[in-house]
């Protein structure tokens, strides 16, 4: 029974690896296992961080809010509070969008938030 050399499939997935691993510095894009490695790494990286941004931004977001709401005389936590008994349905990131863009419309909002305490 003849060898089996696998051909082009073995071509195909060391090139899409080694194409992955373009840019990379030395070894780590010109030979596979070392390619292959550093992809593997790099993908585990990428896979993780963006679950990490959304945090990130969310924080942001959040210090942004409390920024502007303390320019307007409340806190982050009794903003948040006074738009939930509003029933106002708006989320952080457009709230930041807002304080930052738009303080005259962020102070409005605010406005509404006071009178439910």
């Amino acid at each position: 029974m003849p060898r089996v050399k696998r051909g082009y499939k073995r071509k195909n997935r060391r090139k899409k690896i080694l194409k992955l691993a373009k840019g990379y510095r030395g070894a780590r894009s010109k030979l596979f296992r070392t390619a292959s490695e550093a992809v593997d790494r790099a993908l585990n990286y990428a896979y993780r961080d963006r679950r990490a941004r959304k945090r990130e931004f969310r924080g942001l977001w959040v210090t942004r809010i409390n920024a502007a709401a303390r320019l307007n005389d409340t806190t982050y936590s009794r903003l948040i509070q006074g738009l939930k008994n509003a029933k106002v349905s708006i989320d952080r990131k457009i709230l930041a969008e807002l304080a930052v863009s738009d303080p005259i419309g962020f102070s409005k909002i605010v406005h509404l938030t006071k009178g439910n305490p």
